[in-house]
């Protein structure tokens, strides 16, 4: 699952310099767009405060699933799981299937169960893509 930033932030992988491998070491640091040089409206911009507005925001959604200024992939493992079992209570047309989410801390793993004790098991793994706007 690709994950996207909110409006007006970008996303930028930096990595560690050493003898781990990148992908497994990186930190996705989310960073504020400005958009003072945009037509956005009557929407402050986060980057540059105006008088009306003193301090820079930001989004409540980051503040959940960031530590600092960079993404906690457990964070946001814990949220999605969180979203898969509540979407998964509004799915009447799966009433026969019993949805049962695994521990894991840097992914979303689900087990179904289903009629005759049929089992899917599922893994969603968060990436972002480089470069991303």
């Amino acid at each position: 699952v690709f994950l996207q930033p909110p409006s007006r932030h970008s996303f930028k992988l930096e990595l560690y310099s050493g003898t781990r491998l990148p992908e497994r070491c990186s930190n996705i640091r989310v960073m504020l767009e400005c958009t003072c040089l945009r037509k956005v409206g009557d929407i402050p911009c986060f980057v540059h405060p105006s008088k009306n507005n003193e301090t820079a925001q930001h989004s409540p959604l980051l503040k959940t699933l960031c530590i600092g200024s960079y993404l906690d992939v457990e964070e946001i493992a814990c949220w999605v799981q969180s979203l898969v079992q509540t979407a998964w209570e509004h799915l009447p047309q799966w009433q026969h299937w019993q949805l049962t989410v695994l521990p894991s801390s840097r992914s979303c793993r689900v087990l179904l169960t289903g009629p005759s004790d049929r089992q899917l098991c599922a893994e969603l793994v968060f990436a972002v893509e480089q470069g991303s706007p």
